[in-house]
């Protein structure tokens, strides 16, 4: 997923829960849902970056020499930019994007 094309604004806003819970029904599940997601989209930002920096990283075990890479710089401050993934994954949930299901539930059906 391409994170730098996101329409998720960077700052909070306020969100009214029982609109927000009315699919699921359960404010808490919402909450689950929500960090659940929350939660890959950070090891996918993670993985991402740290894929992207080790095209940087030096081998050399010298703690004198400390490299400064304006290229490094720019990717790390663009990824520092980015929405945290709590907002990402909710306007995912918003947007409808989100796939969720709960086996408990299934079960009783």
């Amino acid at each position: 997923m391409d994170f730098k094309k996101t329409s998720t604004p960077v700052s909070t806003i306020t969100r009214d829960m029982n609109t927000l819970s009315a699919e699921v029904g359960n404010e808490y599940e919402t909450v689950a849902i929500i960090a659940k997601r929350a939660n890959q989209i950070s090891v996918e930002l993670k993985a991402e970056l740290e894929k992207k920096l080790q095209e940087f990283s030096s081998y050399v075990d010298n703690l004198e020499e400390v490299f400064e890479n304006r290229e490094q710089i720019e990717i790390s401050r663009l990824y520092e930019k980015l929405p945290k993934p709590s907002l990402m994954a909710t306007q995912e949930f918003i947007n409808g994007k989100i796939y969720y299901r709960n086996p408990i539930k299934d079960k009783m059906k």
